[in-house]
């Protein structure tokens, strides 16, 4: 995802931007292509950072995989929690 920041944006962005406070807006050209407008909050936006993580996300494909569970007794006993 890039990131670009508006300097002087014109006023016609300005109501954009605006009424993508209050929703998302989608961004119609005239050869149907579409975009999305919308505001991020900062978990949105650590969502992003953090699937762009690959070893983190391989880490989660990985352990997607496991079928394997460990029963509460289990673990205490492993633990010595009895």
């Amino acid at each position: 995802m890039k990131v670009i920041t508006i300097s002087t944006p014109t006023k016609a962005l300005n109501a954009l931007l605006e009424q993508a406070r209050q929703e998302n807006i989608i961004l119609r050209m005239s050869d149907g292509t579409e975009f999305v407008l919308a505001e991020i909050d900062d978990f949105d936006r650590e969502i992003a950072l953090t699937q762009q993580n690959e070893d983190l996300m391989l880490f989660l494909e990985r352990r997607a995989q496991q079928t394997q569970t460990v029963g509460l007794a289990d673990v205490k006993e492993q633990f010595g929690l009895r």
